[in-house]
């Protein structure tokens, strides 16, 4: 079985010989490679719809894993029991969603030596959503699959590691440059990605700016007041990512 890149590198997160669950595990993709590979010595994969419920079941039985991977039908954290896995794999859905899981749960994260977390969009809030909970990012990665870029968040908690956020998010100017990236920008671009830029990265970007500046059009359209103020606030932001994307060294993709 050949994982897509993107379940590649969210496996190669998991230290081997974990306890993993992989919520929202949908055809149970995941834990079947992570248990094959030695990634994982058992898995919990948790889905709440019937239809992936089901496929998942064939595909660990498929497998000859049924004594190793559980498959339990729940919502979010709730397929777990308290200190049952050592990492929680959640991919695919948005990042406020992945956050609502996550605060839902909070009681099942209890024991929980790492997040590898892989949200379509939104980020951002799983970052403030990390801050606010401390569990500090031990990495980012960002990739392209398919026509859709990806970003992957590995989080441990913050009595587990020296690092604090304060370290993590520190404001710093780019080398080379007098551009000053403050918090605010790191926890919009990710603070570990600023520091090894490919080519994807700048890609999301300039794509983010695009979006951004399409948004100050329309804005500009509606004339109120309150847009025109909305309108200079994006204004700021493009200006600064903009100015970001020109300073930063860039990585081979």
């Amino acid at each position: 079985m050949k994982l897509s890149d993107r379940l590649q590198y969210i496996m190669e997160q998991i230290p081997p010989h974990s306890r993993m669950a992989d919520i929202g595990s949908d055809h149970a993709l995941l834990p079947v490679a992570a248990v094959r590979s030695g990634r994982a010595v058992s898995a919990v994969a948790g889905e709440v719809n019937a239809g992936p419920l089901q496929a998942a079941r064939k595909q660990v039985l498929d497998a000859g894993l049924g004594d190793r991977i559980d498959v339990r039908q729940g919502d979010g954290l709730a397929v777990l029991q308290l200190d049952e896995v050592d990492v929680i794999t959640i991919a695919g859905m948005g990042g406020a969603l992945i956050a609502h899981i996550l605060d839902s749960g909070q009681e099942k994260l209890a024991g929980v030596q790492r997040l590898v977390l892989q949200p379509n969009v939104g980020e951002d809030i799983l970052r403030k959503w990390l801050i606010r909970h401390n569990w500090i990012l031990v990495n980012e990665h960002i990739l392209e699959e398919d026509g859709k870029v990806y970003e992957i968040l590995t989080a441990v908690p913050g009595t587990s590691i020296s690092t604090t956020h304060s370290d993590l998010y520190k404001p710093f100017t780019i080398a080379g440059c007098s551009v000053r990236v403050d918090e605010d920008l790191m926890i919009r671009m990710g603070p570990l990605l600023l520091h090894k830029v490919n080519e994807v990265f700048i890609r999301k970007w300039q794509g983010e700016i695009a979006k951004l500046q399409h948004v100050t059009q329309q804005l500009e359209l509606a004339g109120q007041e309150a847009a025109q103020e909305k309108k200079e606030q994006l204004r700021l932001l493009i200006q600064q990512l903009e100015e970001v994307l020109a300073c930063l060294p860039r990585d081979k993709p």
